[in-house]
């Protein structure tokens, strides 16, 4: 059976990872998408199991004794992680699986499994950046203000990572992403087990 993957992405607030992701899994369709557990309320609009699980705190912090999350954080009185069990399930099937997580979770995950690759969203440019953010009329320019502060210090990180995708022209850093999956199949430690099924049969 084929070695399965893991893939990290990250990327700051206007990166547009959201909206690559959501085409490479349309192109991919084969690919996991890991599921998030969250104890907040959910909010309208939200499905369960569509990007979160709602569990409750105990639920959550049963699984943190039990180490079955990859990553955790708290942020305003409410838990977010990432579940070992579906990661697991899906490298065991040799099937690949992509986790959406900041620099923080990914640092946490690299440090639980041995082999994961890891992509990083990059905005073109810093007027880009403050253009896409500023750009959304939701936001006070208090607001618009830290959340470039935050994604600069996401971007200060982002050589910690495998790949770099620069998000300028949507449909080319959708193919850059999915050009680094299809070569991510063709690796050597993906495919061993072509090696034993050719040689058996010498």
């Amino acid at each position: 059976m084929n070695k399965g993957s893991v893939l990290i992405v990250s990327g700051p607030s206007g990166s547009g990872k959201d909206t690559i992701l959501k085409k490479v899994f349309e192109a991919m369709p084969e690919i996991k998408f890991s599921i998030s557990s969250i104890t907040r309320a959910m909010r309208p609009g939200e499905v369960e199991g569509e990007k979160y699980n709602f569990i409750s705190r105990e639920a959550f912090e049963e699984m943190l004794k039990r180490d079955m999350m990859l990553e955790h954080n708290e942020f305003v009185g409410n838990y977010y992680g990432t579940p070992r069990g579906p990661v697991d399930s899906v490298l065991e099937n040799g099937g690949e699986i992509i986790i959406e997580v900041d620099v923080n979770g990914a640092a946490n995950i690299r440090k639980k499994l041995s082999e994961t690759v890891s992509i990083f969203i990059m905005p073109p440019s810093f007027e880009v950046l403050k253009n896409r953010l500023s750009g959304r009329g939701t936001d006070s320019a208090e607001n618009v203000e830290k959340r470039m502060n935050e994604a600069l210090c996401e971007i200060a990180r982002a050589d910690e990572y495998d790949y770099i995708v620069v998000n300028d022209e949507l449909d080319k850093a959708v193919d850059d992403v999915i050009t680094i999956i299809k070569n991510l199949r063709l690796k050597t430690e993906r495919q061993k087990y072509l090696i034993n099924e050719v040689l058996g049969k010498c």
